[in-house]
This record gives C-alpha cells, structure tokens and sequence, in this order.
C-alpha cells in the first residue's frame, strides 16, 4: 500500500525535510540547467548565477506570502509567518515572486525582460515538477477524495493520513515534466528566436494543465467560492496567448526590407 507516512529524514540526528530537500534539489538543477540553456539567448554562466540570486529568495518570499494572504487562518501568530519549515507555501506565489525578482535584474543590469525569462522558464517547470513530488511527503496538493474502492490505487490515488486521494501532486508532476520537453525542444532543437515565445508557450501550457489539475484538488485556496489558482490559470492561458498574437501582428506589420518577417530578438538591446 503506497501512502503519506513520514516527512523527514533522519541525517547525523538532524531532521531534514523531505519537501524542502527535494525543492532545493529542484533549484540546484534549475540553476544548472539555465547556465547550459543561457546561451540561446546571448546570455552567460554568470548571468544565470546572478539572476539566481534574485529569483531564489524573492520565489520563497512569494510563495509564502501567496499562501498567507489566501490561508491565513493557517497563521496564529506573527512568527509562524517565517516558520517555512513547517509547509504552507504556494508555487504561484513563487512563479510571481520569481518574475519580480527577473524584472528587477532586467531593470538594474538593463537586460531583456524575455531574453531572460525564455531561458528561465523550462528550468522553472522542471523545478515544479520536482517539487510537487515533495507535495507528497509534505501531505499537501493532493485531489478531492476517493470514495470507490476501484480506484484505491497508486499512482491514480494515495493515501494522506490514511484518506484516499487522488494524486494530484503526481499528475502535475507528470504533466510539468512533459511541458518542460516542449520548451526545450523548442529553445534547443527548434531553435525558436522570437523574444517572448518560449515563454509565452509555458504560459499556455502550464496554465492548461493547472486548470485541469486544480479542478480536481481538494486543498484549494479560494477567494469566496473562486479557487485563487484555476482563476490564475486562465489568466495565465489568456496572457500566454496575447503575447503570441502581439509578436504575429508585430511581424506582419514590421516586415524586413527583403521581404522576411522582422525578427525583434536579432536586435540589440
């Protein structure tokens, strides 16, 4: 029987978390990862270290405050707001808080807003889907019920505290992972120029998958009967879109002189 049972590892008498573990497993690879892609977009191993800087802390700040702001009876008082530690953090508060922090580099090193985020973006989903597989031993992000015993099995279900789920947590996993061998095919082997694609491609399809997998969640957070992540996600599909639509109109209106599509990301910041 496969379910929720421990949630720490035992190293020289320390506990250590095994969700944290596995995020910061997931952030090691991310950052090794944009320092091999980082090229693709006329930018260096330093670049990605110093933009990792920024994205790390700011994605935790976000992530927490996002689950703050949407749980916040979770809180009982002002410093178990820092305690981390023990869980309570939301990966769209850290999709935001990470953007920030790409911003706020851009800004100060006058860097490409897109130059950036479409090498950071297939780095950012494989860390998802990594960490949503620290969701299961956090007890967190798992689905609504499961009430039929024909569907009492792994991976379609686990169990949490001896309930029957549905594995959520596995389901984005498997989905993150399938959407981060997209945006490498297309960064990589496409070779996709166009500033803004590959993040606009994240946009849609992770957004697609959340909507689909948020429906199915039964640890939502939700603004009145609004589940605050499924509203996210179509927000998220309908931006991905608009950027793909502004670049179409763009290039159709800014042709070259011999009569190619101009193609802004050949031009020099």
């Amino acid at each position: 029987m496969f379910g929720f049972y421990d949630t720490y590892l035992k190293f020289f008498g320390l506990n250590i978390s095994y969700y944290g573990l596995i995020i910061a497993i997931g952030m090691g690879i991310g950052v090794w990862l944009a320092c091999n892609n980082a090229k693709a977009r006329k930018l260096s191993s330093n670049d990605i270290l110093i933009i990792a800087c920024f994205v790390i802390p700011l994605a935790i700040i976000g992530a927490r405050a996002y689950y703050i702001i949407f749980e916040h009876e979770f809180i009982h008082s002002f410093w178990q707001i820092f305690e981390i530690w023990n869980g309570g953090m939301a990966i769209y508060g850290g999709v935001i808080g990470g953007a920030l922090a790409i911003g706020l580099y851009c800004l100060i090193f006058k860097k490409n807003f897109f130059d950036v985020a479409d090498i950071a973006v297939p780095t950012l989903i494989l860390g998802q889907s990594i960490g949503r597989i620290g969701c299961y031993f956090a007890g967190c992000c798992y689905g609504i019920e499961v009430t039929d015993p024909n569907l009492m099995w792994f991976p379609l279900s686990v169990q949490i505290n001896g309930v029957w789920h549905l594995s959520t947590m596995f389901y984005e996993s498997i989905w993150n992972l399938g959407v981060f061998l997209v945006l490498m095919l297309l960064l990589r082997k496409f070779k996709i120029k166009q500033r803004g694609a590959i993040s606009a491609w994240y946009l849609i399809l992770y957004g697609t998958g959340r909507a689909w997998i948020e429906s199915l969640r039964g640890d939502s957070l939700y603004i009145g009967a609004i589940k605050v992540s499924l509203l996210l996600s179509i927000i998220l599909i309908a931006l991905g879109i608009g950027i793909l639509v502004f670049y179409y109109v763009w290039n159709k209106k800014h042709p070259k002189k011999d009569g190619k599509q101009e193609n802004i990301v050949l031009k020099k910041d």
